[in-house]
């Protein structure tokens, strides 16, 4: 079990701030507009994984420098080592970097994506991966694998791409690599907010800080069914959500609610 020191974690290949239960990820190549690197894949992967051992993080968001969100993987050093590489080389690096996104969905804290500029590749698959997408209208997104020859089925986007913006848009989406404009974002449902450039990092601390109030144990819950009730049938779903809902009625933030709500004020949350 991997643990995590929100305070004092210092990552190696991405910028990390830590406050009042809020973690902020920001993309730090902002020259090359913030590509991934094997290491930074990796490092990603494992901060998502300690992150559910991690309850004083309470909502993450995760951004990019210097006007641009994420232009996917490094070109020179992803890309290349990839054509020399043989089969079994090749599938752990899929595996790897589809590990990221199985880590964004199992980690019990909401995310947030503050997508400004690029955001393709990889980094559209990161902010696919969010549970919240927030962008400026300079944010135009695509899910370019078929540019280089590849399948549009990379990390998930097969999976969970039809289900923010339906079948037949994911389709084109994928099959031409074509940028996605921020409007079409919003109106498609990728995109939860358009905001102003100059608004956009507070408008989604806003959020994350309002969900960090909130009670955590119980929105872990609501990410979790979030997840897996797509490959249940609707008696399952409901079946599991009368589980979920029982034990999030046996929670101290159950009873402070009541209490508050009784005593007329507002209730504080502890995610407990």
């Amino acid at each position: 079990m991997t643990r995590l020191d929100p305070a004092a974690f210092k990552p190696e290949h991405f910028r990390w701030e830590f406050d009042r239960g809020v973690a902020t990820v920001t993309l730090n190549r902002p020259e090359r507009k913030n590509p991934l690197t094997f290491e930074s894949y990796a490092e990603l992967r494992d901060m998502f994984r300690a992150l559910v051992y991690t309850p004083r993080v309470k909502a993450v968001i995760v951004t990019g420098a210097g006007g641009n969100f994420c232009s996917g993987g490094d070109v020179h050093e992803i890309i290349a080592p990839l054509t020399k590489k043989d089969m079994p080389g090749l599938l752990e690096f899929t595996r790897m970097t589809g590990d990221l996104v199985k880590a964004m969905r199992g980690c019990p804290q909401p995310i947030i994506s503050a997508i400004d500029g690029i955001c393709a590749g990889a980094g559209a698959i990161i902010a696919m991966a969010s549970d919240m997408r927030f962008a400026t209208p300079r944010a135009k997104t695509a899910f370019l694998f078929t540019r280089v020859g590849l399948a549009g089925c990379d990390m998930g986007a097969c999976a969970i791409l039809p289900r923010l913006i339906g079948q037949g848009r994911a389709a084109e989406l994928l099959f031409t690599g074509r940028f996605m404009t921020a409007d079409e974002g919003e109106r498609w449902g990728f995109h939860n907010r358009l905001v102003g450039a100059e608004e956009l990092m507070s408008t989604t601390m806003e959020m994350a800080r309002s969900l960090a109030a909130g009670p955590t144990f119980a929105h872990g819950i609501t990410k979790t069914q979030l997840s897996t009730e797509w490959a249940v049938s609707v008696d399952v779903a409901i079946e599991m959500e009368a589980q979920a809902q029982a034990i999030c009625m046996q929670t101290q933030d159950f009873r402070r609610a009541y209490e508050a709500f009784a005593a007329k004020t507002q209730p504080v949350f502890e995610g407990n």
